[in-house]
């Protein structure tokens, strides 16, 4: 038969200290029936009675006496480890998310994984780091970049800039200069596009649409694509949350269906589990994700 030995120790401390089944049971916080079948349980454990039940009071045999400092100090012991358990669960988890993910929208998913008692902190980071923070150890999970039909997130992309487009949609090859020439209008890609299922994707439809090379060039950050853009009628390829977040209009674009895929990569499944199904909406807000 399988012994709760700390559970029973507990109620032998409690009902030493109290005198009585009765107080004892209540110091332990659990029922007198309780508290007396798991110090009985001890009893035939240990092989030997730990209370004289011939009187009133909760009175110790010798062994119980001499059984008394050892169950003690298991208990404290147990306590010690329940309560570093506690903190254990509290430590935050690291998280690497791109630099495209808000403060509010983090804010909230921090929030949702507390209730979870998940207590998350995050890491800005460009695609090409984060899987390596996870790697060296310096984050528990990051969310990185795969093509769209791959990961467990998917964010639309489309075109962006001040002015409102005629269509519902912007055509590439709307680009290309006329025969005056003039200035050429650019697309903008910020660094979490600069990846191969994004950036290459975008790079055959501009050649095939017969534009500059020039005229698609990846920006240092999204705060320098984003001032190319205010200052001129260049266009930035971006999701529709983002063009909401800077003022800019946003259109999909005409020649191709174009995503950021994003998934999770951890040290442990379980941490992967957590952000992929239990905070799943609420990572996808942070990604701008659409249908979350």
């Amino acid at each position: 038969m399988v012994v709760d030995l700390v559970g029973g120790c507990r109620a032998f401390v409690s009902v030493s200290e109290a005198g009585s089944f009765t107080a004892g049971a209540a110091l332990a916080r659990i029922p007198q029936p309780v508290a007396s079948r798991r110090i009985a349980a001890l009893e035939r454990h240990l092989g030997e009675r730990l209370f004289d039940r011939s009187t009133r009071r909760a009175t110790l045999t010798p062994f119980g006496r001499d059984m008394l400092p050892p169950a003690k100090r298991l208990v404290r012991l147990a306590e010690a480890m329940e309560h570093d358990a506690r903190r254990a669960r509290l430590r935050p988890m690291r998280v690497a998310v791109p630099d495209t993910c808000g403060v509010r929208d983090l804010a909230e998913l921090a929030a949702e994984a507390r209730a979870l008692e998940v207590h998350l902190e995050f890491r800005a980071a460009m695609p090409g780091e984060r899987a390596e923070l996870v790697r060296t150890q310096e984050v528990r999970a990051a969310l990185v970049a795969v093509p769209a039909e791959e990961g467990a997130w998917a964010v639309p992309l489309g075109l962006a800039g001040v002015a409102t487009p005629p269509a519902t949609v912007v055509h590439l090859e709307t680009l290309r200069a006329g025969r005056s020439g003039g200035t050429r209008r650019r697309v903008w890609l910020q660094p979490e596009d600069d990846v191969p299922h994004v950036r290459d994707r975008v790079l055959r439809i501009r050649d095939a649409v017969g534009l500059q090379p020039a005229q698609v060039a990846v920006a240092a950050s999204l705060t320098s694509a984003a001032a190319d853009v205010f200052g001129s009628a260049d266009l930035l390829l971006c999701s529709a949350a983002q063009a909401a977040d800077l003022g800019l209009q946003w259109r999909p674009i005409g020649e191709i269906d174009l995503a950021r895929g994003f998934d999770v990569t951890a040290a442990l499944g379980a941490d992967a589990d957590r952000l992929r199904t239990g905070l799943w909406a609420a990572v996808g807000r942070c990604l701008g994700a659409a249908g979350t």
